[in-house]
C-alpha cells in the first residue's frame, strides 16, 4: 500500500488513491460524520451549473462529485489522475466521460469550460499555483472556478479539538473502514499543512482570478473559494 509524502510526488499520490478507490466514498462519509454530503450540496449551489453549460470537475475520483452538475443538465467532464478511481467510476456510471488528467497540465483547449471545480483535491496537487493557472486557462471568459477544500476552523477552541481529531481519532477510524488507512494519515497531515482561507484567496488572485471570495462551512473545517475569469 502506498502513502504519499507532503512532497506530493504525482505518482505517489495517484498510487495512494488507486489503493483507496473501491471504498473511498464510504470512508469519506464515515470520517466526515456525514458532513461530506452537505459540503457537496454547497459546492453545487456555488457552481450553479445550468443546462448546456460545460463543467470540468477536477479530482472527481469515482464521479460522485459530478452527479449534481449532471442533474442540473450541464455537460460534465469528471477528470482525475488516479486511474484506479476512474476505473471504479466508469464501472458505476459508464456513460460519463471520465478523463485522465493532471491538474497542472490539463488536456483541454483554452476557454473551454463555463465552470471549473475541484473538491478536496487541490491540496494533493504538487504545484498549487500551476493548477490554479491551468484552471484559469481552460475556463472561458466570464466563467468561474469553485474550490472546496479543508481549511482552518475560525474558533480557536474548536480548532484545537479538530486538530486532535485529525491526528489521533482519524487514523484508527480509517483503519476500520479504509483499504489503505496509511493514506488517511497523509491526508490528515496535508490538511494541517494547507494554507488558510486568506492565503488561498491570494493565490487565486495571483493566478489571474478576479472577484475572489470565500465562505466557511462547518466553522471553517471546509472553505468554499470562488473566482471569475474576466470577460
Amino acid at each position: 500500500m502506498t502513502r504519499a509524502s507532503l512532497n506530493k510526488q504525482p505518482h505517489e499520490v495517484a498510487s495512494m488513491f488507486d489503493d483507496v478507490a473501491e471504498r473511498y466514498d464510504l470512508t469519506n462519509d464515515v470520517l466526515s460524520l456525514g458532513q461530506d454530503r452537505h459540503w457537496r450540496r454547497e459546492v453545487a449551489r456555488a457552481v450553479d451549473a445550468r443546462p448546456a453549460q460545460k463543467v470540468l470537475d477536477l479530482a472527481a475520483g469515482t464521479g460522485t462529485s459530478s452527479q449534481p452538475f449532471v442533474r442540473a443538465g450541464a455537460y460534465v467532464v469528471p477528470c482525475d489522475f488516479s486511474l484506479g478511481m476512474l476505473q471504479v467510476g466508469k464501472r458505476r456510471t459508464g456513460w460519463m466521460p471520465f478523463t485522465a488528467g493532471d491538474a497542472t497540465r490539463l488536456p483541454f483547449k483554452d476557454d473551454t469550460f463555463d465552470a471549473v471545480t475541484i473538491s478536496f483535491g487541490l491540496r494533493n496537487v504538487q504545484d498549487t499555483d500551476a493548477a490554479l493557472r491551468e484552471m484559469y486557462r481552460v475556463t472561458r471568459p466570464g466563467g468561474r472556478v469553485v474550490i472546496c477544500e479543508f481549511s482552518h476552523p475560525t474558533w480557536t477552541p474548536f480548532r484545537t479539538v479538530y486538530t486532535e481529531y485529525l491526528m489521533r481519532a482519524l487514523p484508527p477510524v480509517a483503519r476500520a473502514v479504509s483499504s489503505n488507512p496509511d493514506a488517511y494519515v497523509y491526508l490528515a497531515e496535508s490538511i494541517r499543512a494547507w494554507p488558510d482561507q486568506p492565503a488561498l484567496a491570494g493565490r487565486l488572485r495571483g493566478a489571474g482570478w478576479s472577484k475572489v471570495a470565500w465562505r466557511n462551512l462547518t466553522g471553517g473545517v471546509v472553505a468554499l473559494h470562488r473566482g471569475f475569469k474576466e470577460a
